[in-house]
Formats: C-alpha cells, structure tokens, sequence
C-alpha cells in the first residue's frame, strides 16, 4: 500500500494515502471527536465535531471526508478549533431536549459526553424546541425525535446497512426531522424490527421498548411460575452493561444475578438452538432426498423473516417451518414441562433473554402459540436484562458463577455456535451430514462458512451428494445474494441468513458502543470469539448428541419431523409484500 508523509500537531508520521485525516489521526493515537461519524457505515460530515485546521486550506476542513495528501499539515487542537467545537455542541443543543436524567441513555450518551468533554454552557443559545411527536406504535422500537441530533447513523444503518430505508430526513431547514415516507408510523412501515438504527443512534432519540417492569410485576406475583431462558450471545455481551471488555464471557454471573431476580427456573437456551438444529436438519435432509422445496432458507432470525416476508414473498416457501430457539422453549415449558410438574400454562410467565429487537415482534406472531397461548410472552434484550440487574441492587461483578437450572441445562457446542453468522449453518451441517452419512463425522469444524463476511460461500461432500451452502448477514447482503439466486445466477440447497450484520452477536438489543469503541475494535469478532471458544471447549459439538434433546424426543417429541413435533415446533409465514 502507498503512504504518504503529513504532519499532525507538527509532528511527521507515514500513513496510507487512501487514509482520511481522522483515520490517519487515529493511526497516530490522536482522538478527534466525532457524533454522525460511524465506520462503514455513515460519512458525511455533518456534526462538525471533527473539525480540524489544514495548513493552506480555507479555514476548517471535516476530518472524516477529506483526505490525505503528501507534504499535509493537520491542526487537531488549536484554541480556534476547541471553540469551533464546542459552539457547535452549544448549537446542538439549543434544540434538544436536555432532561437527562430521565433519559435511557444518560452516562452512556456520546453528546453528553462531548458536552462534558468541552465545557459547553447548555442554554448558550435559547430556542423554542421544534414540536416533535413520539412514535411508540413498534412493538419494538421507540423513537423520540425530541433528543434526535439529526446525525443520521440510523438513516445510513437502516439504508446502507440493512437497505431497507423506511426512515430518512424529512422536510427541510430548521423543520429537518427524521421519520418516515408520508409521516407514516414506523408500525405501518416495512420495518423489520431489527434495532440496527438503535445500536447506531449516539443519544437517546431510538430505544427498544422497555419490557422489564412487566417482567418485575411477573415475579411479584405469587400465583405466576416465571421462567427466563437466555440466548447464546447475551453471555458474550452482558458483560459489558457493567463494564467488562467485548469479548468476556459471564455465563456464570449471568445465570447467578437472574436466580437472584427471583425467576423459577433459568435455563439455556443453547438447549433449544440445538433442538431447533434436529428439526431443521431433519427438514433439510427430508427436501435434499425426497424432491422438496430448495434451497431451504433458515428461519431463526425474526428480523430476517419478515424481511422475507415484506422484500422477498416469493421465498417464504424456502423458509424452514422451524420455529426459533426462543419459540420452541416457550412452547416445550407450556405444554411439556407444564404437563410434567403439573403446571396450568395459562399460569407460566415464559421469558426470553436475547440480543435481538425483532424478537419482541417475534412473540407477537400468530401460529406461535403450542399450548393455545403465545409460546413466549415476555422478550427482553441484553441492555433491558442489564438494567434489571442495576435496578435490582445486584453487585454483577462480585457474583460467583452459577450453573443453569434442569432439565434444560445442557446445550452442544453446535448450540454456542448459534450468536455468529455461519454458526447455524455449521451447527446444521454437523448434524445433517451425519444424517446422510450414517456414521460420525471425522472433523466437526466447518471452517468456510465462519468469519464475519456479509456473503460467505461453500461446497461439501456428502457421501454421494453435493450440498452447495451460502450464508449472509446484514438484510442489504441478503438482498444481494436473493436476487442472483431469483435471476438464476446462483444455486444453493442450503442458506443461511441472519438480519443483523455478524449475527446475533451484533443484534439491535446489544449493549450500546460509543463510535470511539465501534470505530476502533471489530466487536463483531471479539463476542464470536466467545462463542467459538466455548465451542471448541465443549465436550458435546453437536447437536443431536445433547442428552436433553433426545430425553425430548423419546419422553414427548417421538422423532424429528413426526406430528407432535410439528405442531409443538414448526409454524408458517405470510406474503405481506410492500
């Protein structure tokens, strides 16, 4: 690669030559202050906080936009540009609504800390506050117009990154607001639910509805049996509600603070990733062998589904009937386990932990409902069950690790794999090969379908059948893959996607990084390092070897794909089109 030479704050440094100057800072440990500035993302320098001098140059120049050059001399921290800087956090807020304290996102808020960085007076310029409304019809997110900055990191997300757009910038001038086409509700919009617009927003403008005082109620009450079931990912990322570094895993506090929120059972839902695994392998093998519907698309990403369901309606009939990890625990507690310790369903709270926003629409969906009520009734996601845990007074650190309740403890190293792209494809193919082959697999890694590409694809061979795999992630690299395969330019039998690019592992309910962290450190990998580290460490790799699974099936179940199986685990989906 070409360097070039510059000079920041007089000093000389050699850098890449397609560099920017805020890359080329970072490259020399100097931290120029960003809001509407995300990596790969969002680059459009319009918050004016990375400001800095270029000798030469007429006046200030945006350091995420302009390039580098031979011979440039860069100017990070005169008194000129600390001024600069803080005026134009001054302007931000002349029309912001500064009740912090009340604020979701208070101590974790990328202006407010700007604003404490620089000093700023926060009633330096006086404005009437644009009118704004609160759009809550999502059963998912919330957006608050009210704290918007106008940044745009959620525009660029949801069009860019997932290439959905059902939000952008409208009208013009001081009226700039972000919303839909129309002013349409964000519930009457193609929106998919995923959260990626919450994960990039910097302040408090898009949350997640917040489910946790319904949770709270469940346990104060003592005629409710209340369950929590938690999702593979969360204990890669929990952690960092409580200031751990990406990539720790606390599996074992995390299962201590929820025993001591008061739930009746806490339980692994790795368990049901794998029981997902033997249904939808079995489906696979049953289309390969007998003429069926391919490729066969998976189905445990709700974001995914209904992304299928609004962009690709043509598809859903490749879409396994496989119910998700989350619905297929609710609906085994509410009809096996209620039958079992002679439980009333209609008495059961089921609760899911997760990393994922679309699944709070997911519990809404018909034909999820095994025991004549919704399978889940509760979802919340990895920062709601990190607030539950503050609000709780419970010391998450100083925990000592504690061990999943039974009978639903046990889950297969396939069962890990589930939080990062490629890890329900390579769970699926451990099991389906052995399927096909009829004895045990020599080596159980799938190593071609890992890693955190948006589009990765493999061939293996079974026995006699060649099984031809993709894998995407991100909805913008689903539609990439979707539309060569409806044009016919590829062919696959099996697919994977997951909404939310990396998988779930960067899912919309995932804890929220400043841009100086999400910039900087590739969170994608450091939290599937967690998963494919306990994968590796498990005795069980796959899934239809997990005890509990094959308890299921000779106590309740029967077989993979038999009748009860069908109507406990499988579900259907609608064309909604646009």
């Amino acid at each position: 690669m070409d360097n070039v030479n510059i000079k920041i704050n007089g000093r000389e440094y050699q850098v890449p030559k397609t560099s920017t100057i805020l890359e080329a800072a970072r490259m020399a440990n100097i931290h120029i202050p960003t809001l509407c500035y995300l990596k790969d993302i969002n680059a459009i320098g319009a918050c004016r906080l990375c400001l800095v001098e270029v000798k030469g140059a007429r006046g200030m120049v945006t350091s995420c936009v302009t390039m580098v050059n031979e011979g440039m001399e860069v100017y990070t921290n005169t008194s000129d540009i600390l001024a600069a800087r803080k005026i134009n956090l001054e302007l931000v807020l002349s029309n912001h609504n500064k009740q912090c304290l009340s604020c979701i996102r208070s101590t974790s808020c990328e202006l407010q800390k700007l604003c404490n960085d620089y000093g700023v007076d926060e009633d330096y310029f006086t404005s009437n506050e644009t009118e704004t409304k609160k759009d809550e019809s999502s059963v998912s997110i919330i957006r608050d117009n009210s704290k918007c900055i106008l940044c745009r990191r959620c525009v660029a997300a949801c069009g860019n990154v997932q290439g959905i757009g059902v939000i952008g910038a409208n009208d013009r001038g001081y009226d700039t607001h972000i919303g839909s086409a129309f002013e349409m509700d964000l519930a009457d919009t193609s929106c998919v639910n995923c959260g990626q617009c919450i994960v990039a927003c910097p302040v408090g403008a898009l949350y997640e509805k917040d489910d946790t005082q319904e949770v709270f109620d469940a346990l104060a009450d003592p005629q409710k049996h209340v369950a929590i079931c938690t999702a593979p990912s969360v204990r890669a990322t929990l952690g960092e509600c409580f200031g751990y570094e990406p990539g720790t895993e606390v599996e074992g506090k995390m299962v201590a603070a929820l025993k001591r929120l008061g739930f009746d059972g806490v339980y692994n839902m790795n368990f049901t990733a794998d029981l997902t695994i033997v249904e939808e392998a079995n489906e696979f093998v049953e289309r390969l062998t007998n003429g069926g519907k391919l490729p066969l698309i998976t189905s445990c990403s709700p974001g995914w589904v209904k992304y299928c369901e609004h962009y690709f309606p043509e598809f859903t009939d490749n879409l396994s009937t496989c119910k998700s990890p989350q619905q297929m625990f609710g609906a085994i507690y509410k009809t096996y386990y209620a039958q079992k310790n002679g439980l009333d369903p209609k008495d059961i709270v089921f609760v899911s932990a997760i990393p994922c926003t679309a699944k709070k629409f997911e519990v809404t969906r018909e034909d999820q409902s095994a025991a004549g009520i919704p399978d889940v009734d509760i979802a919340i996601t990895t920062r709601e069950l990190g607030r539950m845990i503050d609000k709780a007074g419970i010391d998450f650190k100083s925990l000592a690790d504690e061990d999943f309740d039974a009978p639903f403890m046990e889950g297969s190293g396939a069962g890990e794999i589930f939080g990062a792209t490629g890890g329900v494809m390579e769970a699926a193919l451990r099991t389906a090969a052995e399927t096909v082959l009829g004895k045990p697999l020599e080596r159980v890694d799938f190593e071609d379908v890992r890693g955190t590409a948006g589009i990765k694809r493999a061939t293996y061979k079974l026995g006699d059948i060649e099984v031809r795999v993709a894998i995407a992630s991100g909805l913008a690299n689903a539609k990439r893959l979707l539309t060569r395969i409806r044009e016919g330019k590829e062919h696959y039998d099996l697919i994977e996607i997951m909404a939310c690019p990396g998988g779930c592992i960067n899912g919309g309910g995932q804890p929220t990084q400043p841009a100086s962290v999400r910039n900087t450190v590739n969170l994608r990998e450091k939290r599937a390092d967690v998963l494919y580290s306990a994968d590796s460490k498990n005795v069980i790799r796959k899934s239809h070897e997990n005890s509990a699974v094959k308890m299921l099936y000779d106590k309740f179940l029967e077989k993979p794909g038999s009748k009860k199986a069908h109507e406990t685990l499988h579900t259907k989906y609608i064309k909604r089109g646009l």
